[in-house]
């Protein structure tokens, strides 16, 4: 289990604001904050354990389907902000719900998370995390001699297994005359 926990810290996404039907967001191409992420492979928060997928198995991504924006509102007094990224380690359990978050700041580019002045900003992306839902991450295996379904979806698996998954995701956080702001991209 531990190796499935670590299967996955790829994507960075932020909310995909509340709509009243539910969407599905592929999670592999997505950017709903400002960039993706990938593993620092150095031993950070951020390292993760390779998992070799089995000739037989294949994988299914998360897919992000309820994804509230942070709110930052009056818990930070400040009037001007520049843009400012606090990014998060996410873990999701095999049921698709956010289990916990950590603020990351061992890359150049979340050091900002780390600031005393910019803990507001933490707390409302995982405040927001918290409430976000996802379709497992799962590992499809297939009967002997058949092929993985390129598309990643399990279509076709004997076995569908849901996984703990860990991502990672980055919050650029802007305030202009006083209005919070979270930039996206792609949008």
């Amino acid at each position: 289990m531990r190796q499935a926990l670590t299967l996955l810290a790829a994507v960075l996404v932020a909310g995909c604001a509340g709509h009243p039907t539910q969407t599905t967001v592929d999670t592999r191409s997505e950017n709903v904050a400002l960039q993706r992420l990938h593993a620092d492979g150095g031993g950070g928060s951020g390292q993760v354990q390779a998992y070799t997928l089995q000739p037989r198995e294949g994988y299914r991504m998360p897919q992000l389907y309820a994804a509230p924006d942070p709110v930052v509102g009056a818990s930070d007094p400040r009037r001007e902000l520049a843009p400012t990224v606090v990014c998060l380690q996410v873990v999701v359990t095999a049921e698709g719900r956010v289990e916990r978050s950590v603020a990351l700041t061992d890359r150049p580019e979340c050091s900002a998370g780390a600031a005393a002045e910019n803990a507001p900003l933490l707390r409302a992306a995982q405040a927001a995390v918290a409430q976000w839902r996802y379709t497992p991450a799962a590992v499809c295996r297939y009967a002997v001699g058949q092929v993985p379904d390129a598309s990643g979806d399990c279509r076709g698996a004997e076995q569908v297994q849901p996984v703990a998954v860990s991502l990672l995701y980055a919050f650029t956080f802007e305030i202009v005359h006083g209005q919070h702001v979270v930039r996206r991209q792609g949008r």
